[in-house]
């Protein structure tokens, strides 16, 4: 086999340095509910859809999996550096930290009408509600955004339009489900979000790498689709109250947070975790994600099937 020429050497040097500069502009999330969790969530709640959602949101399967990481994509360092405005606007839609404020004030929040009101009515109780966290509202107005599309594609005029709002539910379909799959983390609903925060009876992991050793390198080492699958509810649900719903659900992923650490007291989160009973938790806490991703989709479209509201 002849040598390649010099002027080929040097071209192959260069793809491998721009190969690499790009690698080191990837965020860390997409190495990682890590992207893995994320996709898995994904296909999950795809494949567990009802014959009766429409066949083009049935055939996307492998674009609301791709999708489901999109969120965390939106973070890469290249773009914070040329200006923090992206970075700034969506972090906090991926967490609650619900210990901030006392439960009576968190209620009042929770009630209010949309998230600037949220803001208003947790710094009245001396929360600061960007530190706090909006995921409540993002998994609110995502699910409010995709029936009006259905609602669109129900009443769309021609072939051509109705294409262009499929492309549109799509799109918020698939990132709607990143925000579901973070709050099923319950490390996405805590102030202990990544190692023990404040006083520490039980002495559960205060190190900062934790959160990265749950989602990210558990998962990406010991949880695989058939692990979740199973797990997902099989009758579907139409949510009458999504407000209430998605409350109810950020509560129960809070409600194990202490299990998340005490799991890892007794076998460490991380590539060499052994134990059935981790194995067990996080393929249920992921299971969980993609049980109500399914069903705000599967209630989107079945609650749109009133009149259209928006000019086409």
């Amino acid at each position: 086999m002849p040598r390649p020429s010099s002027s080929s050497r040097h071209r192959a040097r260069r793809i491998l340095s721009v190969v690499a500069i790009a690698a080191l502009c990837v965020p860390p999330s997409l190495f990682a509910w890590g992207a893995k969790g994320h996709r898995l969530v994904g296909t999950a709640a795809a494949t567990a859809l009802p014959s009766d959602m429409p066949a083009f949101f049935r055939a996307a399967t492998d674009q609301l999996t791709y999708l489901n990481p999109e969120p965390d994509r939106w973070k890469v360092r290249a773009e914070r550096d040329l200006d923090p405005a992206l970075d700034g606007a969506f972090n906090a839609d991926h967490f609650m930290d619900t210990e901030m404020a006392t439960p009576a004030a968190l209620a009042a929040a929770l009630r209010a009408p949309h998230r600037y009101a949220y803001i208003d009515t947790l710094r009245a109780a001396g929360v600061d509600a960007v530190k706090m966290g909006f995921l409540p509202f993002a998994m609110l107005e995502l699910t409010q955004r995709l029936r009006q599309e259905f609602r669109m594609w129900r009443s769309a005029p021609d072939s051509a339009t109705r294409a262009w709002i499929e492309a549109r539910v799509l799109d918020d379909a698939g990132v709607l489900g990143h925000y579901v799959a973070d709050a099923s983390n319950p490390a996405h609903t805590t102030i202990h979000y990544n190692g023990w925060d404040g006083p520490n009876p039980n002495g559960y992991a205060t190190d900062r790498n934790f959160h990265s050793r749950f989602e990210g390198a558990y998962v990406q080492a010991h949880i695989e689709l058939g692990d979740v699958q199973p797990r997902v509810a099989a009758e579907p649900r139409v949510l009458t109250d999504l407000r209430a719903e998605i409350i109810a659900y950020i509560a129960r992923g809070n409600a194990e947070v202490e299990r998340l650490y005490q799991l890892d007291k007794a076998d460490a989160w991380g590539i060499d975790t052994r134990s059935a009973e981790n194995k067990a938790f996080a393929s249920e806490r992921l299971a969980a994600g993609a049980t109500m991703l399914r069903d705000l989709w599967w209630t989107a479209w079945v609650t749109s099937a009133g009149p259209a509201t928006a000019p086409r």
